[in-house]
C-alpha cells in the first residue's frame, strides 16, 4: 500500500470498518455460509448452525434482512411457511466467504503447522 497520510488511512479503512460491521458477530456467517447452499425454513438454520438460538436467530436474521442480505418469504399455505434466502446481494458475499477460508486455512497451517 503506497504512503498515505492519517486522513486518507482512515478514509480508506471506512469501507473495511462498515463491512465488518455488517458481518461481525458469531453467527451471521454461519446464517449466510447455511443460506448459500440453498433457501431455508427458520428450524432448518437453527438445525444447521449449533448452538444458536432461536431468540439469536430471529435477532441476526433480522439485522441481515435490514442490510439487504437476507429475504423473508411468508407463503399463503396451510400452516404458514416462511422462508429465508440471500437476496441477489447477499450472494455476492460468496467471494469474500471464500477468500476467507482460503485465507484461514493458510493462517492455520501457518500457526498450528497441520493446516486442520
Amino acid at each position: 500500500m503506497e504512503d498515505l497520510t492519517k486522513e486518507q488511512c482512515t478514509k480508506s479503512l471506512l469501507p473495511i470498518r462498515d463491512a465488518l460491521d455488517v458481518i461481525n458477530g458469531k453467527w451471521k456467517l454461519h446464517i449466510i455460509g447455511s443460506l448459500l447452499q440453498g433457501n431455508k425454513r427458520f428450524k432448518d438454520l437453527q438445525r444447521d448452525i449449533d448452538g444458536i438460538t432461536a431468540k439469536m436467530l430471529s435477532q441476526e436474521l433480522k439485522s441481515l434482512e435490514l442490510n439487504d442480505l437476507v429475504s423473508r418469504t411468508v407463503y399463503d399455505s396451510s400452516p404458514v411457511v416462511v422462508e429465508y434466502s440471500l437476496t441477489n446481494y447477499g450472494k455476492t458475499l460468496r467471494k469474500l466467504l471464500d477468500e476467507l477460508k482460503l485465507w484461514g486455512t493458510e493462517h492455520r497451517k501457518r500457526i498450528m503447522g497441520d493446516g486442520k
